[in-house]
């Protein structure tokens, strides 16, 4: 259930977080351990993956770049602005930070890309444009210190003919950028450029959809090198750095956080210590980066042995997550799936509504690991109710029923729409006794 918070909670002690999509939870990390956590012996199953993994392509960004054109024009925008983070890497693989000072790229319907940066940044930027698909034809303008960044943007976009019109603005640029790139092109109406960039991203390739899967097999791989090590007394920071150094054994930076006894029916955890005792559900949710591409996985298992309504409850969560990949196909609106897992807990008393399936059935899932569109009614925003299901949408499929001081229970996988339904890149877990058969695989 990874969103825009870390999930790697308990794995960050490993250094997991620095290679994960950026997110705040709100939740206390567990002090770090002073000595490693054995290795059990699954360790040496765990095959080195990272030779599978194929970079995006310059050729595969400038297509993207088309793409997007096509959707400005469509959409009626001069041009988009961006600053760091996925969207800009999507389209143009520069890799920058956020701070005060803006570094942005102006990405017009028709014409050459220019680049706002920071005159003394310019030799690191220029680094990164060498090996960008913006190498040729995009303009690199700089600012000093005691210049405005944003009316260089406002002259950038007149430049290429955009000084009226509408300009869209990505959805992560800082609220201070936007308005001032406003207060500085008065005659411009800004608006959001996410028809355009999510217009894109929410559309997976066969490139793309290799790289996630790859980035489900080896988090799923690391879940299942784990799961031996867990023993009676165990923290949540001595099973995260199993499961980090489990994606690291593969090639991969990843993680993955335990909620552990009557704390698993947090869906986002608790900050009471826990530790593992004998009967305590387990809840593990994280996941990795591949080439920028994420996974995001749940499971739910016991150590020991479960009780009845424990196997009761896994029952019906993973009969959830079943209606749901049953109720997905090409054309169908986004509140679907949610609809068909929810009618089910409902009908087994685990109602009405949100009370505890207590979170929509999932979200998009791409280069970060929480994106458009999102599969519950309304979706959000307004933008995305028009939003109906179409081939190469990728998603989580995560439902769960939480029953508040006793356990909770959720089983994640990702999937993609194809053109007669949805497939899940990773088998769903089977049981509660045996959760990760016939794994880890190459």
């Amino acid at each position: 259930m990874l969103n825009r918070r870390q999930f790697v909670q308990s794995a960050t002690i490993a250094g997991v977080a620095s290679a994960l999509p950026s997110v705040a939870s709100g939740v206390v990390e567990p002090p770090p351990q002073t000595s490693p956590v054995p290795q059990p012996q699954s360790f040496s199953a765990l095959p080195m993956l990272k030779g599978q993994a194929r970079p995006i392509t310059n050729d595969e960004r400038l297509a993207r770049i088309e793409r997007a054109r096509a959707l400005m024009i469509k959409e009626g925008l001069g041009a988009i602005v961006l600053t760091g983070g996925t969207s800009l890497v999507y389209y143009t693989n520069l890799r920058w930070g956020h701070s005060e000072r803006m570094f942005a790229v102006v990405l017009p319907a028709k014409g050459n890309p220019a680049i706002i940066c920071p005159a003394f940044e310019a030799d690191r930027a220029g680094e990164q444009i060498k090996t960008s698909p913006l190498a040729t034809g995009a303009e690199l303008l700089t600012w000093e210190e005691t210049a405005s960044p944003f009316d260089l943007t406002a002259r950038a976009l007149k430049a290429r003919g955009v000084a009226t019109g509408r300009v869209g603005i990505e959805e992560t640029v800082r609220f201070v950028f936007a308005d001032s790139i406003a207060r500085a092109a008065p005659a411009i109406r800004f608006v959001s450029a996410t028809p355009v960039t999510a217009g894109c991203r929410m559309f997976k390739d066969a490139h793309e959809l290799e790289l996630m899967r790859l980035a489900s097999k080896v988090t799923l791989n690391a879940y299942a090198a784990a799961y031996p090590g867990l023993r009676d007394g165990m923290t949540p920071a001595e099973y995260g750095a199993l499961t980090s150094a489990a994606h690291q054994r593969q090639g991969f930076s990843g993680g993955g956080g335990a909620q552990i006894g009557p704390n698993s029916s947090y869906p986002h955890g608790s900050v009471v210590p826990q530790v593992v005792r004998e009967g305590a559900m387990v809840l593990v949710d994280g996941g990795c980066s591949v080439e920028g591409y994420s996974s995001d996985i749940s499971r739910s298992f016991v150590f020991g042995k479960p009780g009845d309504k424990m196997r009761k409850v896994f029952d019906l969560v993973r009969r959830m997550q079943l209606a749901a990949i049953h109720a997905a196909k090409p054309g169908v609106t986004l509140d679907t799936l949610d609809r068909a897992a929810r009618k089910l807990a409902e009908a087994e008393g685990y109602g009405p509504g949100f009370t505890f399936f207590t979170h929509r059935l999932g979200h998009g899932l791409g280069m970060d690991g929480h994106e458009w569109p999102y599969l519950v009614e309304n979706n959000m925003f307004g933008w995305t109710k028009t939003v109906v299901l179409r081939p190469g949408m990728t998603f989580t499929n995560e439902p769960g029923i939480y029953i508040p001081g006793e356990f909770g229970i959720r089983l994640e996988d990702d999937m993609v729409i194809t053109e007669h339904g949805a497939e899940l890149f990773t088998p769903q877990s089977p049981s509660i006794d045996d959760p990760f058969p016939g794994l880890p695989v190459a």
